[in-house]
């Protein structure tokens, strides 16, 4: 089956590649993500993208023109609590849209990797937008292959970020120094 996996960063993306492959399919990345912060952060985490497809041998799409934090920011505001379900939407709806126009029957995110992502919300949204007209969500629980993911990316030198990505979970993980 031709899946179609949003990409987040390198180091999530190893373990559901490597499944996805051994299970047979055929799995093409996207790297579309419009709300990392800052823009080298950004950066950091694409190339690390890339570097993983390249050594699996996955195609990886990039949508460098779809880098939009402004836009994430105004879907957010005033929701700070809720942000992640805006975020969830955003990649995932851009994802299944790109499915749709390449054929793909299934699209999935490398979100489903992390232990510390809303996977109830991510499963909720994919197969929102799967449902009808498709291609379908393919849901997974990735997380069984969390230590050998970060084993790999230590080993490949893939950058390991420290914070989800947006500005609001960066300031979260970094608050403790303010504090000092």
């Amino acid at each position: 089956m031709r899946v179609l996996v949003h990409i987040c960063c390198g180091p999530c993306a190893i373990t559901p590649l490597q499944e996805l492959l051994d299970e047979g399919h055929t799995p093409m990345g996207l790297f579309v993500n419009p709300n990392i912060h800052p823009l080298t952060e950004y950066l950091r985490r694409r190339d690390g993208a890339m570097t993983v497809c390249d050594r699996l041998g996955v195609k990886l799409v990039v949508r460098d023109a779809d880098y939009d934090p402004v836009t994430f920011l105004r879907n957010t505001a005033w929701r700070e609590d809720n942000r992640c379900l805006f975020c969830y939407a955003m990649r995932l709806e851009r994802t299944a849209q790109i499915a749709r126009h390449g054929d793909f029957e299934a699209f999935t995110s490398t979100m489903l990797y992390s232990r510390k992502q809303k996977h109830d919300h991510i499963r909720q949204v994919g197969e929102s937008l799967g449902a009808g007209e498709g291609p379908a969500f393919l849901y997974r629980d990735f997380r069984p292959g969390w230590e050998r993911g970060i084993a790999l990316s230590t080993d490949w030198g893939i950058h390991r970020q420290q914070y989800c990505g947006c500005i609001y979970s960066e300031l979260e993980r970094y608050r403790k120094e303010l504090n000092r």
